[in-house]
């Protein structure tokens, strides 16, 4: 099963990253396995460690991949690394092994601590939709136009249904994105 977090991590030098990131539970255990290259593989080989920050606030998500990476944060309990504010709950990890991928290698952790910040006060159609919006800004120059402008059509109904502010304002930075995206010459 894979659960969409926001993974932080920091260089050897403390600078901060942070990157929506689809967690891996299965019988191992947790794994992670970004993309070659990328500044979390790139911390992880580095310092070892990580913290998954599981939030509601999907404008993290949709920011991160939007240009806006400046969100709040505070040391970690074990870890050298950070969490964020808008953390219902956070997992501090540790690197345990590696599999090797050219293209993506995987990351085996263990959980070395983990606290829970607030209550989770239920699903919103909305998040999910600002979620999946995210996996497919991530993904334009990968996907067929006519399967983006399909997928964003269905997921507009859960916005415009059950949106708050904070979904609405990941929505528009999102479909800002597409529109950038569909604005530049061809590529």
């Amino acid at each position: 099963m894979i659960y969409e977090t926001v993974v932080t991590t920091m260089s050897k030098s403390g600078a901060v990253h942070i990157a929506p990131f689809g967690v891996l539970l299965d019988e191992h255990g947790l794994s992670i396995a970004p993309f070659r290259p990328s500044a979390t593989l790139d911390n992880l080989e580095a310092t070892g460690a990580a913290v998954i920050n599981m939030t509601d606030d999907v404008r993290i998500i949709a920011g991160c991949l939007t240009g806006r990476r400046d969100w709040p944060v505070r040391p970690a309990t074990v870890v050298e690394g950070r969490v964020l504010e808008a953390a219902l709950a956070h997992r501090e990890v540790r690197v345990v092994s590696v599999e090797p991928g050219d293209t993506r290698p995987r990351f085996r952790l263990d959980v070395v601590h983990e606290e829970s910040h607030a209550a989770f006060k239920g699903f919103n159609r909305a998040q999910a939709a600002v979620v999946e919006a995210a996996i497919l800004v991530s993904r334009l120059a990968m996907l067929p136009p006519e399967k983006i402008e399909s997928e964003i059509a269905y997921l507009a109904i859960a916005v415009e249904k059950t949106a708050g502010p904070r979904e609405r304002e990941a929505w528009g930075w999102l479909m800002q994105a597409v529109a950038d995206y569909k604005a530049t010459p061809v590529r």
